[in-house]
């Protein structure tokens, strides 16, 4: 239900932005070409002629699973050209409507006259790609270097891990990072390190066409994951530091376990549920955040279409892609949540 309301505040803003933001989409769409004809028959093509509420309620029209369809009357493009997407009709609203199901229309864009679920569908899993493999390693290493830290308090590799995690992770913008990244491992160690400062997941192959390339992936991934992993290694080394002072801890070593088995079955797993909260919520902002790194490693994920489509004025495709991203929020705040009552009932909504 929340979710529902945070999906439609965020079509309403978004939907509202981008209509008071300067700019005609015919002058985009027709450049130098563009005539009173042309652009009036754009106007009604995209259905801009039309006020400004009634443009809204055409958008959530176009957006919701199930629209509402007029079939009586002036020429109606979303009815009469089943082009602009598949429906199955439902039940008939009286003489002159119609409901039915479809998948949610994105529009398209202004540019390319792609539909922008299709630009979505073929950009997004490059993206998800990247962002998950940026967090497995800012999982695995952050976890890792925490556990080190802690156990290590005080010492000169405590305070020089927080120190690089403090100035590369939190302090330090992701798109310098990536230019670091880039050139020092992509171009000063080129002959070392075998990796390219730019490359996708695929590279066009004369001979066999599209080539997985696994090796592009490493150096956006760790560009991408190095502000979580400064997140993870403080939560770890806080958490597991708060963990060892508890009374459970000091009766297991009076028992006379070894130190590395009190670490590893008894106070890690308690230490954990905090680092796990800010794993999830990570992952979102990950596939989000990815622009900047997509951009300077020449990703070809959604967010570099998303830079493209800005420098175009391509609206559609910026839309598009901001409400997949807020879409992502949601979901993954709702599993979590169900993650939650599922593992502690006391959080669970009565």
């Amino acid at each position: 239900m929340y979710g529902s309301v945070v999906l439609l505040g965020v079509i309403t803003t978004i939907f509202f932005l981008f209509n008071v933001l300067p700019g005609d989409p015919a002058s985009v769409m027709l450049g130098q070409r563009a005539n009173k004809e042309s652009v009036e028959a754009i106007h009604r093509d995209l259905g801009t002629d039309k006020p400004l509420f009634e443009q809204y309620v055409n958008y959530l029209n176009d957006l919701s699973p199930i629209s509402f369809h007029s079939t009586k009357g002036t020429v109606d493009l979303w009815y009469l050209n089943p082009q602009k997407y598949q429906w199955t009709p439902l039940f008939k609203l009286g003489n002159n409507h119609t409901a039915v199901l479809k998948y949610p229309y994105l529009r398209r864009s202004y540019i390319s006259k792609r539909n922008v679920s299709d630009i979505i569908k073929n950009t997004l899993p490059e993206t998800a790609v990247l962002a998950f493999s940026a967090i497995i390693i800012a999982s695995l290493l952050g976890i890792l270097l925490g556990i080190i830290t802690a156990v290590k308090k005080n010492s000169w590799l405590d305070r020089s891990v927080f120190f690089l995690a403090t100035v590369f992770g939190m302090s330090a913008p992701s798109f310098l990072v990536g230019l670091l990244v880039a050139w020092f491992f992509g171009y000063v160690l080129a002959s070392h390190t075998g990796l390219s400062p730019s490359g996708s997941l695929y590279d066009l192959d004369v001979w066999d066409g599209e080539v997985l390339q696994i090796k592009n992936l490493i150096l956006p991934a760790i560009t991408l994951g190095v502000r979580p992993l400064s997140i993870v290694i403080q939560l770890t080394r806080s958490s597991l530091l708060e963990v060892l002072s508890q009374d459970y801890i000091r009766t297991a070593k009076a028992k006379g376990l070894s130190f590395k088995r009190i670490i590893l079955k008894h106070a890690l797993k308690n230490a954990l549920n905090p680092v796990v909260t800010a794993i999830s919520g990570w992952f979102a902002s990950l596939m989000a955040g990815a622009v900047f790194v997509e951009k300077i490693f020449s990703w070809k994920g959604i967010g570099n279409e998303v830079v493209e489509a800005l420098n175009n004025n391509d609206l559609p495709v910026v839309m598009g892609a901001t409400l997949v991203f807020a879409s992502i929020f949601v979901i993954i705040n709702i599993v979590v949540d169900i993650i939650y009552g599922i593992l502690d009932p006391r959080v669970r909504v009565k």
